[in-house]
């Protein structure tokens, strides 16, 4: 049973019908309750099972009352990804403290408390799991316009390490994807643009990644395969 934040559009709606079709229950949680609906009848028409949830990462009940709905609606809890996120893109100096915190918030507070709470339920009932946190490049390399959001990603590739540390007694891996640029419904019209055209021409394989490039590390770092990862 999987737990997938942020999973009403880009890599959080992949990720969440790739685990479906894995053989996995699926839990999709967002705050845009209507597109987790169609993406719930989707993977319920593929014959898996899914549960649409709204969930506000950035608020601890909402986050503890999703897992709690989880347990009740697909049975015993067992892997998370962490994937809600946003971007604010403005110039340094434009960048407000409100974008800041709306940023930070959703990025890096929202996976550290639906980490905390996903472990903290698991460890309760000795129950072993997986964490996969959705980073990204940006996280060690860094471009202009976007400080929050590489600030945050960074904190989440560095809160990954803790949260492996500490959470190894409890037989909870936690482990982090920091993809390139894959193209999403975040980042599409940047791309096709010309400053987006003039970074893939810097890229080695000249194209983007898709959300299908993700599946062969997401699958191994959720399942029995990684088990010393």
């Amino acid at each position: 049973v999987a737990l997938v934040t942020g999973a009403s559009s880009g890599i959080g709606r992949h990720l969440a019908a790739l685990l479906a079709a894995a053989g996995a229950k699926v839990a999709i949680a967002a705050r845009r309750s209507d597109r987790l609906a169609e993406l719930a009848r989707e993977i319920e028409a593929e014959g898996g099972a899914c549960l649409p949830i709204a969930c506000d990462v950035t608020r601890r009940d909402s986050v503890a009352a999703a897992v709690a709905a989880v347990e009740t609606g697909l049975g015993a809890l067992s892997l998370l990804i962490n994937n809600a996120g946003v971007v604010v893109s403005k110039p340094v100096l434009e960048h407000s403290e409100s974008d800041w915190d709306y940023v930070l918030d959703t990025n890096l507070k929202g996976a550290w408390l639906t980490a905390r709470e996903f472990a903290e339920h698991l460890a309760a009932r000795e129950r072993p799991g997986q964490i996969l946190n959705v980073a990204s490049i940006l996280a060690s390399r860094t471009i202009a316009r976007v400080p929050s959001y590489c600030a945050a990603k960074a904190g989440l590739v560095h809160l990954t390490h803790v949260l492996a540390m500490e959470l190894a007694r409890y037989s909870i891996r936690v482990n982090a994807l920091a993809p390139g640029y894959v193209e999403t419904d975040f980042n599409r019209e940047f791309l096709r643009a010309e400053p987006g055209q003039k970074l893939i021409g810097r890229i080695p394989l000249r194209r983007v990644g898709q959300p299908e490039d993700l599946d062969g590390a997401a699958l191994l770092l959720l399942s029995p395969a990684g088990a010393y990862i």
